[in-house]
């Protein structure tokens, strides 16, 4: 006879466990102590086993039918209902384990430990944090495009049009990252594509015409402001660095005798040290530069007082 929620309702606690039955190996356990739990009573591989369904009333009668129903289905599948619920229980371990700030965190130690430099780790970061606050906490396998697009827009709604494409882009890596790694079956950044605003690229043309680029020379060596910006400029002129490789450049890495610049793997975008001729105009150009600041004064840096 099965069960009714009235019966159960006024089913009354005893000196020893009573045990009530629903048909198709459900029961309810009624403790001496007034608790109710539910169990299945199922055969496996030829061993009885009991599975665990919860506690009455948080799990009702039509709750625990169902769940009655789950685990006869895989039985019939031939599989042990108790193994596959410790597979499923460890599953959502995982994947609560593994949410998008987790897998970026490890995605940043990666770059760390490869060598990315200091300029690049904190823009990413930076970038990740726009992502926090809205699926940081989620478990990434779980995320959708929805809801990586609801974090482009909040930032594309500023009008930070190139943002939200970087960003975009950024919040992809995370997810290659994962699937990579087994925690992620797909990018949903991919379905993204042309979601967002195009940004307006407004060029800068190059000076090509040999008067402009006399004209902008002439201004540089006529510059009477800081002797360090006036120096850098010059050294541009001739050595064609990027800028961020000369503002940070130290004294140790030229060798006047040897006339060579000696640029260190962090400091280069390839990561990989890289070797500049000087010419005689830059070593001029340095060797003044230097009798201003002093030997012990990096070249972007100012003067001592």
């Amino acid at each position: 006879m099965q069960l009714t929620d009235t019966a159960i309702r006024k089913a009354s606690p005893a000196a020893r466990l009573i045990k009530l039955s629903d048909g198709g190996g459900l029961q309810l356990h009624v403790h001496p102590n007034g608790s109710k739990y539910w169990k299945l009573a199922c055969r496996y591989d030829g061993k009885q086993k009991k599975l665990a369904f919860g506690v009455y009333p948080e799990v009702s009668l039509a709750e625990a039918r169902k769940r009655r129903e789950a685990a006869r289905a895989l039985l019939r599948d031939g599989k042990d209902p108790m193994v596959e619920r410790r597979v499923e229980k460890l599953a959502r371990a995982i994947a609560a384990a593994n949410t998008f700030a987790a897998v970026a965190d490890e995605l940043l130690a990666k770059m760390t430990r490869e060598g990315r430099a200091e300029t690049t780790l904190k823009k990413t970061k930076w970038l990740f944090d726009f992502a926090r606050p809205i699926i940081g906490d989620r478990p990434i396998a779980e995320i959708n495009a929805a809801e990586v697009l609801a974090v482009l827009r909040k930032v594309e709604v500023r009008g930070r049009l190139e943002t939200a494409r970087r960003l975009r882009s950024t919040i992809g890596s995370v997810f290659r990252y994962a699937i990579a790694t087994a925690r992620a079956d797909n990018d949903p950044t991919f379905a993204l594509r042309g979601a967002l605003t195009t940004p307006k690229v407004k060029p800068r043309a190059a000076v090509t015409d040999p008067k402009a680029v006399g004209a902008l020379l002439r201004s540089v060596w006529d510059y009477d402001g800081q002797p360090a910006t006036k120096a850098a400029l010059q050294l541009m002129a001739y050595l064609f660095p990027r800028p961020g490789e000369l503002r940070l450049a130290e004294w140790p890495e030229f060798d006047f005798e040897a006339a060579v610049w000696s640029i260190p793997a962090p400091r280069m975008k390839m990561r990989r040290a890289h070797k500049v001729p000087l010419p005689s105009q830059a070593i001029a150009i340095l060797t003044q530069f230097r009798e201003i600041t002093g030997c012990d004064t990096a070249p972007g840096d100012p003067p001592d007082r």
